[in-house]
């Protein structure tokens, strides 16, 4: 594995109203979607706590039912999350949002059960993104059924399909959608998209999550859990921020450190991955946050079980520094250990202000030629077809919409060869779009 380190910024989080929600001042949402799943009125609001402006999302699906979490659990959360759209009709239900192709986007899909249905049964569901299966939504109990997914993402096309599919397992929902723009520069791969695995502020107080407006690309951040052996350091400085960033990390995440209780010991990090066989890329990030004297220093290594190290480096003061991977790597076991150890030369043990663990997204599944979605968009929209034709009309095969029939075996994308719309209810002329099908053998 090879390393690459540079100066990043750090920013926090905020989620549910029992958890410690900071202020701040600033207001840019330029390029912000934020959806609110359900919400029964069009106007949209402005959310209390973060500022964000929310809208309903009956512009981007046309099937699903508006539903409200139960008054106890709207008591708890934050306004996005009071409402659900639920969808016990059809096996996929897609949203679809447009973006702007080859930009970068953090796409985030929320979903909190808050009992919406009644009887306290937790479903679990498919969640895709186009034809490719992003994660499965599961739920621990009843009484814990929150979770989040997010993806960072390059668009092939100017929109995308988020999807809920129905596995049998019970009905699926969703809360919240949100996609912020990121610079294209950040988080960059060799392979695919990245799945959020753990994004952690190691110095911050237990029970604090933070986001935008302290985050501006309004990322989650919690803190991480293990930290009987940790000491944690602050300072009220500002840590620096470089004007050409393209994390831009808040100051209010690396302005506190983690290090060792026992100035002998290492700061270790023991994480579950979801996936042994996949591969992970890796952010940690680091300032020193106390001003050291001139017969003190801080040199340290960071090393990955099985996975290399890199190092010696001394954390700058009040400034970001963040080692990362330019190369994917992957541990072939449950769980990798992250080791934060003291240099040889140094007088003062480690710290570790921050970090990321990305999986890497293998989406394979190739999108229904461009020509032929906007061919058969059309005759959908000329006829007000009421079937279900959401998503890609060809891929995944399992879902391809009904009355289509697609060629998956002779072209790079899948193509449509017939088209049975009989028993529509159609009258009128015929649709000139459906010459624009031109591989289509049976109409």
């Amino acid at each position: 594995m090879s390393w690459t380190s540079m100066q990043l910024l750090f920013l926090v989080a905020g989620f549910a109203l029992n958890l410690m929600l900071l202020v701040h001042s600033r207001d840019d949402q330029s390029g912000f979607i934020s959806i609110d799943c359900g919400l029964q009125t069009d106007s949209g609001y402005s959310e209390t706590g973060t500022g964000i402006n929310y809208i309903s999302d009956t512009t981007f699906i046309d099937t699903g039912e508006s539903k409200s979490t139960s008054p106890s659990y709207r008591n708890e959360y934050q306004q996005p999350y009071g409402s659900v759209r639920s969808f016990p009709e059809g096996a996929r239900n897609c949203y679809k949002i447009n973006v702007t192709r080859g930009n970068k986007y953090l796409i985030r899909a929320s979903f909190v059960y808050g009992n919406y249905d009644g009887p306290d049964k937790i479903p679990e569901f498919e969640l895709h993104l186009g034809p490719n299966l992003w994660d499965t939504v599961m739920f621990e109990n009843a009484s814990n059924a929150d979770t989040d997914k997010e993806l960072i993402y390059v668009p092939l096309r100017n929109y995308i399909h988020v999807c809920l599919v129905n596995t049998g397992s019970g009905v699926p929902f969703i809360s919240a959608l949100e996609l912020r723009p990121l610079p294209n520069a950040s988080y960059e791969t060799e392979t695919g998209p990245l799945t959020l695995v753990s994004r952690c502020d190691t110095g911050e107080r237990p029970n604090t999550q933070t986001r935008y407006p302290f985050d501006i690309l309004d990322r989650f951040w919690g803190t991480y859990n293990d930290l009987d052996d940790w000491t944690q350091l602050d300072t009220s400085s500002t840590i620096k921020s470089e004007s050409d960033d393209p994390y831009q990390l808040p100051s209010v995440v690396m302005s506190t450190a983690s290090t060792p209780k026992y100035p002998s010991d290492s700061l270790s990090i023991v994480l579950s991955l979801p996936d042994k066989d996949a591969e992970y890329y890796s952010y940690l990030h680091f300032a020193e946050v106390e001003s050291l004297q001139l017969n003190q220093s801080r040199w340290q290594y960071v090393s990955w079980e099985g996975a290399g190290s890199f190092g010696p480096f001394a954390p700058p003061y009040l400034s970001r520094y963040t080692v990362y991977d330019t190369e994917a790597w992957s541990t072939g076991g449950k769980y990798v250990t992250i080791s934060v150890t003291r240099a040889e030369n140094s007088t003062l043990p480690p710290v570790l202000n921050a970090f990321e663990i990305y999986m890497v997204k293998q989406f394979v599944e190739a999108e229904t030629n461009q020509e032929d979605v906007d061919a058969i968009t059309s005759i959908k929209s000329t006829y007000n077809i009421k079937r279900n034709w959401q998503g890609d009309p060809c891929a995944p095969q399992h879902y391809v919409w009904h009355g289509v029939k697609c060629n998956y075996q002779e072209f790079e994308s899948p193509r449509i060869i017939s088209l049975n719309l009989s028993l529509s209810g159609l009258t009128g002329e015929i649709a000139a779009s459906i010459s624009n099908l031109t591989m289509i053998q049976s109409l």
